[in-house]
């Protein structure tokens, strides 16, 4: 890294280099602004710039594909939403201009989200955005849009909404970087399933005036402002993989599953076209957090009986509802907690509620008896081995014959043994589980060195789990953002872990790096992260090995 290297959280790999370009601002809205003369009107105006916004945004989720599609259709809603029209009716009424009023109402709604946190606070960005579009059409200005200067770009911005990312296919950005966000924001989700190199949490990009040619290497975080010829030819040097890879095995023959991370239909069908080995985790609270009422049962069974048909004898990994007071349902009422990272989420939702998990559970086994085809459940949030083995019972009781949990809280880390005698596999959330050994909110782009993957507290709970695996001859995955990068992947295998999940981005990466190491060298690569004093440390000494073992 150069002097003039800048430091973000890298969310999506690749390297490249082109000039930067600055994301327009959003219009600006004052109290000072005329008032219209009659309420109703301006209200009816205010209505009006909404429904536009909201139209918008459905055309664009209609040209749209994947995680961006169902993205801007939740988008979409907030705009639709009656609540956010009685909050406009509400400024107007005391007399405020009206795209201010709209401004005002929208940061209400922010306000409340970011006391909630989890999910709800990273959709703070894309309820501005729908305040920003609306204010646009009231005031007769442009709508905040991506430039196009007829050349390759590196996008940068405070933060990037859905409206925009979806614009993303065909424009002239060839990356991203954003002052703010999180790994699990937007940017990073559509960014990594648009193949773009992306970093979040990056302020000091504010700084680097427009124009100024930037070298991104979204996997390690790092801008290299105005680099040398040198590094630029080395970085356009670099060439993508192509084809589909095999099967997922080290250097020496060591067989490690390659699996896919989809969150919707979509998502899966991509998937199972690729060359995946199959589908580590399939996050299916993406069925349920758009809607106002429970999916039946019947229509549960069909959206799962479609993922397993599509991947034939693939193995389909479902995590069941890993929703709580971070991420509210109306139909699952679970009331409102100071901190919902630490509360009623997950499997715990189960005790106040256990329809839903035995609705969820007799679904997945009606789909899998259905299309004669494997499936295996798992249970997020789960800290001791007797939730464990109740949800292990539970799930073979109704008919699952391969259940396991996620291992993603300190206090399941710490007793794996104990928990792997008792589930089919396990696998690890490297998300949570380092924001929660690190006592650092996974959406904070202000924590985000604490939230690196190559923490070594975190290597060392997965080090744990990984022994516990060998010990017991039990599967140990991991589906957290850390199994798409090439080095920790390597990392990871050397600490224990059986397959890797990730975004299909990042499959032919990892697919390289595995099959230039043997099981010693991921070994020997793991106890020297583990050895790190920081995640700086720990990948530089990781890499320092991998340098003298690989070749």
């Amino acid at each position: 890294m150069s002097d003039a290297a800048l430091l973000g959280r890298g969310v999506s790999p690749g390297g490249v280099c082109a000039r930067l370009a600055r994301l327009a601002p959003p219009p600006a809205t004052s109290a000072d602004d005329p008032v219209g003369e009659d309420v109703r009107t301006e209200l009816a105006r205010a209505n009006q710039a909404l429904d536009d916004v909201a139209a918008l945004l459905e055309e664009r989720a209609a040209k749209a594909e994947g995680v961006a599609a169902e993205v801007l259709v939740t988008t979409a809603a907030m705009a639709a939403d009656p609540t956010l029209r009685d909050a406009v009716a509400e400024q107007l009424n005391q007399g405020r201009p009206t795209a201010h009023a709209v401004t005002l109402a929208v940061e209400g709604f922010c306000a409340q989200l970011r006391a909630i946190g989890g999910y709800l606070a990273e959709r703070v960005t894309d309820l501005r955005d729908v305040a920003a579009r609306a204010a646009a059409l009231l005031l007769g200005v442009d709508m905040p849009g991506i430039p196009s200067p007829g050349h390759p770009i590196v996008l940068t911005a405070v933060d990037l909404a859905p409206a925009d990312t979806a614009t993303l296919p065909g424009s002239d950005v060839v990356a991203l970087v954003t002052e703010q966000g999180g790994p699990t924001g937007h940017t990073a989700i559509l960014a990594k399933s648009l193949g773009l190199p992306a970093i979040v949490a990056c302020p000091a990009i504010a700084s680097v005036p427009a124009g100024t040619w930037v070298l991104v290497d979204g996997s390690t975080g790092t801008v290299e402002v105005d680099p040398s010829r040198e590094a630029r030819a080395r970085v356009h040097a670099v060439k993508r993989p192509e084809g589909e890879p095999g099967p997922g095995r080290t250097r020496d023959g060591s067989p490690v599953a390659l699996l896919s991370n989809i969150g919707t239909t979509a998502d899966a069908s991509r998937a199972a076209a690729s060359g995946t080995e199959g589908v580590g985790l399939f996050r299916t609270e993406f069925l349920f957090l758009d809607r106002r009422t429970a999916p039946t049962e019947a229509e549960q069974t069909e959206t799962y009986a479609s993922v397993l048909a599509g991947f034939g004898e693939r193995p389909v990994v479902v995590r069941t509802l890993d929703a709580g007071s971070d991420k509210p349902l109306p139909f699952l009422p679970l009331g409102v907690e100071q901190n919902p990272a630490l509360g009623v989420r997950g499997l715990r939702t189960s005790a106040l509620h256990p329809d839903a998990l035995e609705t969820q559970l007799r679904a997945l086994a009606s789909a899998a008896r259905d299309t004669g085809r494997p499936a295996r459940v798992m249970a997020p949030m789960v800290a001791t081995a007797d939730e464990a083995r109740r949800f292990v019972e539970l799930a073979h009781a109704h008919g699952l014959a391969e259940a396991g949990v996620m291992i993603e809280v300190p206090a399941a880390a710490l007793r794996a043994e104990e928990i792997l005698r008792v589930v089919d596999f396990v696998s690890i959330g490297t998300n949570d589980l380092g924001q929660y050994v690190m006592a650092a909110d996974r959406t904070s782009g202000a924590l985000a060195e604490l939230l690196d993957p190559w923490q070594p507290a975190l290597l060392d709970l997965i080090a744990l789990v990984g022994r516990a695996g060998a010990l017991h001859s039990t599967p140990v995955g991991v589906c957290g953002e850390a199994a798409g990068d090439p080095l920790l992947a390597a990392v990871l295998v050397g600490l224990g872990a059986t397959s890797l999940s990730m975004a299909p981005l990042s499959r032919a990466g990892v697919h390289a790096e595995l099959a230039a190491l043997s099981r010693p060298d991921c070994r020997a690569i793991a106890d020297a992260a583990l050895a790190g004093t920081g995640p700086a440390d720990a990948r530089a000494r990781a890499l320092g090995v991998r340098e003298r073992v690989g070749g």
